[in-house]
């Protein structure tokens, strides 16, 4: 019996390309091109559920997953990594992202590899490997939105295509700043939007003054929420790739965190809204007001 281990959903593409130059590192089993072409000669891979091939074009929008025997799945490497649950059912589940860890990656010590060990096995006909939708940064923590079934990962994979999934984060920020806005600046040649509003601010005799601040990203550029900060003048606290020289604060962590998901179930339907409270190291800055 051959199970899905992993999903990938190709985006738009400007042409069309083979299989084999796509698809080098979409899978974190086959990372290289040699790795990719033995799983493709193995009939490992579909495209749309047709077996692929070296000779097989991609043309954007195409769901490509990586199929392995169960006696292989079950004897590669497991990594024991105990994760926090906010929810879960049949077809999905929101989890806790510690900091100090990737979403995804070559790294064996990853979200994506810690997953099968945290969550019910789904009892559907198309369940398959748990992975995650979306990504956070190695130091940010907060909610992630994952997968376990081939339809509903294929279903929120559209759903952040088509910016139906809203996203809060909340940051601590250095410096003076206006109440609430929103920054454009583009991002690496792309448009990037984000919208946030300071929830509240302290004095402090290092950096003049602290503000917990609500974000709002409306795209998803690499590093969005970290260089638009920066870009404003405010860095996050405890960034050390996007701030300013002597604002770098050292052995604390990235005071940034993804607080709430809101989106609409794939196949109940229901309107999902999910919170992670706030870490610890922000509510010693900005304790919770009854």
């Amino acid at each position: 019996m051959s199970l899905a281990l992993e999903v990938h959903m190709v985006p738009f593409l400007s042409a069309p390309i083979r299989l084999q130059e796509y698809g080098v590192g979409i899978f974190q089993y086959c990372p290289t091109k040699s790795a990719l072409k033995k799983v493709l000669k193995k009939q490992y891979i579909t495209v749309d559920k047709r077996i692929a091939s070296t000779a097989t074009y991609i043309n954007g929008g195409e769901c490509i997953e990586l199929f392995l025997p169960e006696t292989i799945n079950g004897s590669t490497r497991k990594l024991i990594f105990p994760l926090k649950i906010v929810w879960e059912d049949e077809h999905l589940a929101l989890i806790h992202k510690p900091a100090g860890i990737l979403v995804s990656g070559n790294s064996f010590k990853t979200i994506a590899h810690a997953l099968v060990q945290n969550l019910k096995k789904s009892d559907l006909p198309d369940a398959t490997r748990p992975q995650p939708i979306h990504r956070l940064d190695y130091a940010t923590t907060g909610i992630l939105l994952t997968g376990k079934t081939t339809g509903s990962i294929r279903a929120l994979y559209k759903m952040f295509e088509e910016k139906e999934v809203e996203k809060v984060y909340y940051a601590i920020t250095i410096g003076s700043m206006a109440s609430h806005g929103e920054i454009t600046s583009e991002i690496d040649e792309k448009n990037a939007h984000t919208l946030f509003t300071v929830r509240a601010t302290v004095p402090s005799k290092r950096f003049s003054r602290l503000n917990l601040v609500e974000l709002r990203p409306r795209t998803g550029r690499t590093h969005q929420l970290r260089r638009h900060m920066l870009s404003i003048g405010n860095p996050i606290l405890g960034d050390k790739d996007y701030a300013h020289e002597g604002f770098i604060l050292n052995g604390k962590g990235l005071y940034l965190h993804a607080y709430s998901l809101k989106f609409t179930h794939p196949i109940s339907g229901v309107v999902m809204y999910h919170t992670d409270e706030l870490p610890e190291r922000f509510t010693k800055i900005f304790p919770p007001t009854v």
